[in-house]
């Protein structure tokens, strides 16, 4: 369908033949960026996917419908209908990206004349991403690599950027972005807790046994880059004394376990990929992920010569040594020999990873999604659309081509203390009847954290009070978060310790909407 951005052209091995909210936004605000920049034959475009999206935002899914849940949905097909097959669902980052590159063209529409477009398209839009931004964001989801169910510092890192933003928009189109302004602050609070005394950990409430160190961290960095920011360690800016120490610690996690590595030694540039445990196709190189190194390097140097100096401190200091052996930490301003060499020395850097790219990449210039940590040669999905959008930001940042401000030093002040926002509940109660002996117990589980995240080890005991012979009803209250869209299982558990599962497939069902409601589901074994 028109506007559907496609995420592969490979329909097997793996099947890419969809369109996901995520890839879509990332790459939507590049185009965007571009159109901005002078490129005026990309509007066509940018106002096909507008439509797409709006079409997409009412389409009822296995996430929900579009007010329980359902723009959580990570993909859909490319005719624009729902994927009902078996997924990591939620994610949550598809609204706060999808708000960020609409608001970016919003904001050039009002300072070019189309108030009315920007306030009666646009906004609509943006409006449903906020308020499920508003709504979700405390909630856990899975990543962007879909496999990690915890809170994920790349969604929260988005939903941030969103909602400040967001607000000011409103005000600009005199709208209302209910509680975008309070939760803001929230998220940037709750940011805080990913910083793990040397680098971003970057999946937080999971047990999911990987040190944290992962390339979406530095995605995030350039995701909310602001050329207007100074270096901010609580927004992890590119030029952050935080961002750049994570920079090399995600870096460094590859350089031993990739044999394209092979004596890329600390202060060279390495062939990056997801996480150093991933194992998807053998765990690979992602050309994105590669390229994302070498934009952040560029972004960084952007804001150092907007600033007019460089620090560098007890935090940094292992990353600048590692391209200036004999750096001291300090403060360098711009007529400093210092500051122009390590201008040149991150610049070189950055390059580097383009050059590992560039030796990776077939002839013909195709990105794929990965390459192989062994040849080189690539792997996986042909022609990754998020993969030429990587390459193009990076160039435009080589190029001194920045984005608009998206309002990071006005929003840039973590709060004393964190908060999480009200809690908007229901209290659901699960009811089975299925006749059971002395010693079996019946529990349920399901797919999101309040059902235990379908771990039988954990899940909720139902009780048989109510249990007679002609009514053998176990039953258990649950208290889930208003409105949402889950997918459960009862489950035996003998008295020898075998675990019983009902039969395929998932029950599904949505939580009563409004805060302290009730609802009730009355089932029956199968």
């Amino acid at each position: 369908a028109a506007g559907a951005v496609v995420a592969s052209p490979s329909k097997s091995d793996p099947d890419y033949w969809y369109t996901w909210s995520r890839d879509s936004a990332l790459t939507f605000k590049v185009l965007i960026e571009l159109f901005i920049g002078g490129n005026k034959s990309l509007q066509p475009k940018i106002e096909q996917y507008m439509t797409a999206q709006a079409h997409l935002q009412g389409v009822t899914n296995p996430s929900g419908g579009p007010d329980t849940g359902g723009l959580g949905e990570p993909k859909f097909h490319v005719n624009l209908t729902a994927f009902t097959g078996p997924w990591g669902r939620p994610q949550r980052d598809g609204p706060p990206l999808r708000a960020t590159a609409l608001t970016i063209y919003a904001n050039w529409l009002i300072a070019n004349g189309g108030q009315a477009e920007a306030a009666n398209t646009v906004w609509p839009i943006i409006a449903k991403d906020l308020a499920y931004t508003v709504q979700y964001w405390n909630r856990t989801g899975f990543d962007l690599w879909e496999e990690i169910n915890g809170s994920s510092f790349f969604t929260l890192s988005a939903s941030f950027r969103a909602l400040v933003e967001g607000a000011t928009l409103a005000k600009a189109l005199g709208k209302q972005c209910p509680d975008c302004e309070t939760n803001a602050p929230r998220i940037l609070c709750f940011l805080q807790s990913f910083w793990a005394s040397g680098y971003i950990d970057s999946n937080i409430n999971v047990n999911d046994g990987r040190t944290g160190k992962d390339v979406n961290s530095i995605i995030s960095s350039i995701h909310t880059f602001d050329p207007a920011a100074a270096c901010t360690d609580a927004t992890f800016q590119p030029c952050s004394s935080r961002a750049l120490a994570n920079h090399k610690a995600v870096v460094d996690s590859f350089r031993t376990i990739y044999a394209v590595n092979k004596g890329r030694r600390p202060g060279r540039a390495a062939a990056v990929g997801r996480y150093s445990e991933d194992v998807y196709y053998n765990g690979n190189p992602w050309y994105l992920a590669t390229m994302a190194a070498a934009e952040q390097m560029y972004a960084a140097v952007y804001q150092w010569r907007r600033i007019g100096s460089i620090t560098v401190d007890a935090t940094s200091l292992p990353f600048f040594s590692d391209l200036m052996p004999n750096i001291a930490a300090g403060t360098y301003a711009k007529d400093s020999d210092t500051f122009t060499s390590i201008v040149k020395a991150v610049t070189d850097y950055g390059d580097d990873f383009i050059r590992v790219v560039k030796q990776y990449t077939p002839a013909d210039g195709s990105l794929a999604e990965q390459y192989d940590r062994e040849t080189g040669s690539p792997k996986s999905a042909v022609h990754l659309t998020w993969s030429y959008a990587s390459f193009v930001g990076a160039v435009e940042r080589r190029s001194g081509v920045v984005p608009p401000s998206w309002g990071e030093p006005k929003a840039n002040t973590v709060p004393k203390v964190c908060e999480a926002p009200p809690r908007c509940d229901s209290a659901m109660t699960f009811n089975v009847k299925v006749t059971t002996v002395p010693g079996v117990n019946i529990y349920v589980v399901g797919s999101i954290t309040e059902l235990k995240n379908w771990s039988p080890a954990d899940a909720i005991p139902l009780d048989a009070s109510q249990y007679t012979p002609s009514n053998p009803l176990w039953s258990a209250k649950v208290t889930i978060p208003a409105g949402t869209n889950f997918e459960y299982k009862y489950i035996k558990k003998m008295s020898d310790g075998r675990v019983v599962w009902e039969s395929d497939p998932n029950r599904s069902a949505t939580s009563s909407t409004g805060c302290h409601s009730t609802g009730t589901l009355n089932d029956e074994w199968r």
